[in-house]
Formats: C-alpha cells, sequence, structure tokens
C-alpha cells in the first residue's frame, strides 16, 4: 500500500528538499549529500535523485531538517577581510556574522573573496540561489575595479573579446574605463577569481575590487558592514533575470508626482541608491553618513537606464 502511494505522489528530490530547508544551496546540497552527511528514516543516503515523501525523517549530521517556510533575501555590503563561506578552518572573520541574527540558516549567493568588497546577497531559499548562480539567468554582475597601475587598452579589448588563461576563458560583458587606473566591469558567468587573474596576467593587481551591482539591485548607499532587506520587486526581477532596476510600477508603489515633497538620494551613482531598509548590527569598520553626502532629488522624467 505504500509503494503504491508513493507512486502516484512522486515527493520530492532529496536535494531540492534539503535546499529548501535552508540548508545550502541545490548544488551545495549534492555535494552534501554525496558526502553521507543525509539520511532519510535512519539511513544514508547518497544518491542524488532520491526522493522524500511526506512523513519521512530527514537527518543532516543527525539533525532533523524541515523545509522553511520563510523566505529570507538580504543584501550586505561586505568589507575587505571577510569570507563568505559559513566556516573557515583559518578563523577568519565570516560574512554571515554581519548580518541581522535570524532563526532562518543563511548562506551566500555567488562569491566574492577575501579581499574584495561591495555587494554580495545571503538567503535561505535554495532554489533562488541556485537560479541566480547559473550562467543561463542572465544575471549581471558589476565592480568597479582599481588597478596599482594605468590599465592599457589592450586589457580592456581583450577581456570584453575573450581570453585564455591557463586552459580556462574569460570573457567580460563589458569593460569601459572610468579613469587611467580605474575601469568597470560587468560579468555575466563571473568565475572563480576572474578579475583577478585577468588583471594579473597582463601584471596589474587590482588595488581595490568593488562590487557595485547584482542584476537589478545596487549597493547604492549602503554603508560598510549593513545589510538590508531585498524588495519583493528586485527578488521578482533577479528571478525573471532582468538587470535593470525595478520601477515603482514593477512594485505597486505609487510613482512620485510633480511638485511632490523632494527626497534624497546619497550622492553617488545614478539610481544606485538602496531600495530596502537598512539594518544595523556589528559593522567594523562602517562609517557614518554625513549630512553633505545626501543632495535633494526632486521628481522628474526618467530618465533610459544606461546599458554598459
Amino acid at each position: 500500500m505504500e509503494n503504491r502511494d508513493r507512486a502516484v505522489e512522486p515527493g520530492v528530490r532529496l536535494q531540492v528538499y534539503v535546499a529548501r530547508a535552508g540548508a545550502a544551496s541545490r548544488r551545495a546540497a549534492e555535494e552534501i549529500i554525496a558526502a553521507g552527511r543525509v539520511s532519510v528514516n535512519g539511513a544514508t543516503v547518497r544518491e542524488r535523485g532520491s526522493r522524500v515523501f511526506p512523513g519521512d525523517a530527514v537527518l543532516l549530521d543527525g539533525k532533523p531538517l524541515r523545509p522553511e517556510r520563510r523566505r529570507v533575501y538580504l543584501a550586505l555590503n561586505k568589507p575587505p577581510g571577510y569570507i563568505c563561506s559559513s566556516d573557515d578552518p583559518q578563523g577568519r572573520p565570516l560574512a554571515l556574522d554581519l548580518l541581522p541574527g535570524t532563526r532562518e540558516l543563511l548562506y551566500g549567493v555567488g562569491r566574492l573573496d577575501f579581499l574584495s568588497c561591495g555587494l554580495i546577497l545571503f538567503t535561505n531559499d535554495g532554489e533562488f540561489a541556485a537560479k541566480l548562480g547559473h550562467p543561463a539567468s542572465g544575471v549581471e554582475k558589476e565592480y568597479i575595479v582599481e588597478a596599482t597601475g594605468h590599465v592599457p587598452d589592450e586589457v580592456i579589448l581583450a577581456f570584453e573579446r575573450g581570453i585564455t588563461i591557463e586552459g580556462e576563458h574569460y570573457r567580460a560583458r563589458s569593460v569601459n574605463r572610468i579613469g587611467s587606473r580605474c575601469v568597470r566591469v560587468v560579468l555575466v558567468e563571473g568565475k572563480n577569481r576572474e578579475i583577478r587573474r585577468v588583471f594579473s596576467h597582463f601584471r596589474l593587481h587590482p588595488m581595490r575590487l568593488r562590487r557595485v551591482r547584482v542584476g537589478p539591485v545596487r549597493l547604492g548607499g549602503l554603508p560598510e558592514g549593513e545589510s538590508r532587506r531585498l524588495t519583493d520587486a528586485e527578488v521578482a526581477a533577479l528571478l525573471e533575470g532582468r538587470n535593470r532596476r525595478p520601477t515603482a510600477a514593477d512594485s505597486g508603489a505609487e510613482p512620485t508626482r510633480p511638485g511632490s515633497r523632494p527626497r534624497f538620494q546619497e550622492r553617488g551613482t545614478p539610481g544606485d541608491a538602496g531600495s530596502g531598509p537598512p539594518f544595523h548590527g556589528s559593522k567594523p569598520g562602517a562609517s557614518g553618513l554625513r549630512s553633505r553626502d545626501f543632495v535633494p532629488r526632486t521628481a522628474k522624467k526618467p530618465k533610459k537606464e544606461l546599458t554598459w
């Protein structure tokens, strides 16, 4: 009887169940299962195609796993000198420790290495993380790179056209010069330490590498070491692979009318202000905002977004 019921109701794949429980992204869940850390009804399971049915007891490292109902999506302005993984054998500071305390188990979406800083997303939604991490999503990652010396035009052209280094092919969606030693780089796939490897190939070394955008989500005026929740419109835009910033129409909010009271926006990249409420936690090295960092913003006709 039990087998007949299971044939009618196929259940869910074990890696999906682990991801929905907030233990890891779907890809990481597959590695956890293969390592023999997951058991179902008392039996260790290593096969990726295994399925879980209602009533099954699923344990990870001996602790019960249950799908989380509340989905959490956070944007953090990571300072340099923090690791984005859930633990570090060397005991270096974890970016997770900068996030506000939640009962959900959060993990980072994508990479941002120890020395790099800027925008990184955290969530307990494994399917969301898996979709954003796949190159087919088309979600862009934008970086401001300051090198130790002048960045020649040949570096920009080579990165845009594609370059193979030690058997690995790297190609940026776009590279634009900001100054003699500073460029704006937009990636889609974002391979491990891609920008640093390309720059080092040309005997250049990024003195500062800061991510300022993931898809439609911008770093904006979020202080270093602080985080904020993503808006529903931002989450929807990321899932749809849209790279433009959500408008008032996307979120259902009433647009600003001409003649309304001026709002304020941090001085910086146009349209780069964060849109969700910030969290205030422990922020080593974070600096406060000053009155002169703000300029009035009056309602005006929206401009077309620049494509880099």
